[in-house]
């Protein structure tokens, strides 16, 4: 899945340190959590937590998408902002997760994908499909209210994506594979 728009974790106008030919370079996440470097224009300069557009066609701020990020080549700066712009998309575009909440199923006879979500054990699981089968959930508050979740709706989505983008997850939900293309989400 490409994606059409990132935000700016962090620009390094001298690039990184140790490279012989050093050009600017922004660290970036997608809105479909796929970590990317860019390299800006020339002349610009962008700012953390910036959105810019990285689709097809004319770009104003980025001149090239030169690949993939490996999270282990974050710099701390991205690292530390990743979690407030996960959350931040999430909040933005909560309806695609709270579908997630209504529609989830299984992954195994014995796994439902609710079960990969931090916190959320089997018990849980069966409150929730209880509850989404008298009435689908409306919001991330909906869903804390009907049923009692440690961290919270929210919080656990966030997680989950968090140690999807660090490629400690066997199933993947919310991020895109490495290495494959996908053509739409799973759940």
């Amino acid at each position: 899945m490409k994606e059409e728009k990132c935000i700016v974790l962090d620009f390094l106008p001298n690039g990184y340190p140790d490279r012989r030919h050093p050009e600017p370079i922004a660290q970036a996440i997608g809105r479909n959590f796929t970590l990317l470097e860019l390299a800006p224009k020339e002349e610009i300069n962008l700012k953390p937590e910036e959105e810019v557009y990285v689709g097809e066609g004319t770009r104003d701020k980025i001149r090239t998408v030169k690949g993939v990020l490996d999270p282990g080549k974050l710099t701390n700066y991205s690292r530390n902002l990743l979690r407030e712009i996960v959350e931040r998309i999430v909040k933005e575009d909560e309806q695609k997760f709270v579908y997630f909440f209504n529609s989830a199923g299984t992954i195994t006879p014995r796994m439902h994908k609710l079960e990969l979500l931090p916190g959320i054990g089997k018990k849980h699981v069966q409150d929730i499909l209880a509850e989404r089968k008298k009435k689908p959930f409306e919001n991330f508050g909906d869903i804390d209210k009907r049923v009692k979740l440690y961290p919270g709706a929210l919080t656990a989505v966030v997680k989950r994506i968090l140690e999807e983008l660090h490629g400690s997850e066997k199933y993947q939900i919310f991020v895109p594979m490495k290495g494959r293309r996908t053509r739409e989400r799973r759940y």
